[in-house]
Parts: C-alpha cells; sequence; structure tokens
C-alpha cells in the first residue's frame, strides 16, 4: 500500500568491541541511581546521521538511489566525552550522549545531507552522537553532569567504513531498528 508511512532514518553502527565499552559505562551510570530513565540497549545503539521521519515507499526508492551517489572514504573515529542535551533554566535533562570524534563524520553528514536537498531539510545542528540513556526525571541535575563529566570513555579507535538507511518500529518497550540498505564507504 503506497500510503503506508515507514519511520526511518541514515546511521552508523557500532563495532561490538565500542557497544560492549558502552554497555560498561551505563552499568557505571546507572549504579549511581542520579536519575529515572531508561538506557539505549545494546543493539539500538547507533549514531544517526539524519532522521528523516515517516516516509512512504515512493520516497524511500529514491533515498536509496541517492544515496547510492556517496563516495567517501573509509575513516577512524572514537568515543570522546559524555554529556546531555539539556535546559539551562530548569532541571531537565533529555538525554545522555557520548560524543564521536572526527571531522570527517561531519562531512559524511554533510554529503548526505547534499544528495537528499530537495527531499528534506539539512541538519542545521548536526553533533556526532550516540544516544546511550533517555532520561524522565534527574534527581539533582548538577550532580549528574559532574558525575558524567569524571566517567571517562577508552581511546579506543575504530573505522566507520559504512552507513545504513534504517527503518524504526516503536513498540511499547521500545523501537526496533531493521535495516533497509547498507552503503559501504570506500577503501
Amino acid at each position: 500500500m503506497e500510503s503506508e508511512k515507514i519511520r526511518c532514518f541514515i546511521a552508523l553502527d557500532l563495532p561490538r568491541e565500542i557497544i560492549n565499552h558502552i554497555k560498561e559505562i551505563q552499568k557505571l551510570i546507572k549504579k549511581k541511581n542520579l536519575f529515572i530513565g531508561k538506557f539505549t540497549e545494546s543493539e539500538n545503539l547507533h549514531l544517526t546521521l539524519k532522521f528523516l521521519g515517516e516516509i512512504n515507499k515512493t520516497k524511500i526508492k529514491q533515498i536509496k538511489e541517492r544515496l547510492n551517489k556517496i563516495r567517501f572514504p573509509i575513516f577512524e573515529s572514537e568515543l570522546k566525552e559524555i554529556g546531555v542535551f539539556s535546559s539551562k533554566y530548569n532541571n531537565y535533562i533529555k538525554v545522555i550522549w557520548i560524543k564521536l570524534s572526527g571531522k570527517e563524520l561531519f562531512n559524511l553528514q554533510k554529503q548526505i545531507d547534499k544528495v537528499l536537498q530537495d527531499l528534506f531539510k539539512p541538519e542545521l545542528r548536526f553533533m556526532g552522537h550516540i544516544t546511550i540513556a533517555r532520561v524522565r526525571k534527574v534527581f539533582d541535575k548538577k550532580i549528574l553532569i559532574d558525575y558524567l563529566k569524571k566517567l571517562k570513555t577508552a581511546k579506543i579507535k575504530f573505522d566507520i567504513n559504512k552507513f545504513f538507511l534504517k527503518k524504526s518500529e516503536l513498540f511499547p518497550e521500545g523501537p526496533i531498528y531493521k535495516d533497509i540498505k547498507k552503503y559501504n564507504l570506500l577503501k
């Protein structure tokens, strides 16, 4: 059915070593019991390059064809600082994230924006991050932020050699992500 909409995004998957390290960081944060929320499951850890929203199959076909045009070399990245998306004016924190390094990440995202420019608005404030927890309630914002600043990620370098067009199916237990198409970067 053509009118059926599918929730889609473009993302990088992470190597098992990186996912395992993020799980260790999540355990340390969970032990402190500084907020009520949900930690991102291992199978859902990724970096979103572009959220596309609810789109029909015709548009998905166009996106797949355009993403095929991307020619971008394999590049190296690593985990950086841990931070939050929050408001300065109240106790509100929405997301805890880990930043990924590299101008190549930013350049890949810009190339994706360019090939999709007449289908989607460009990302105005892209920051390469992995959402590790979604926060519903913070007990003390300052204590949480101070604790996260003290946590350090391991300096594990890894190659980014592909990206994916994915679909997201929402369920009461949480989202399930499935690959629609894989795009290899150039060697």
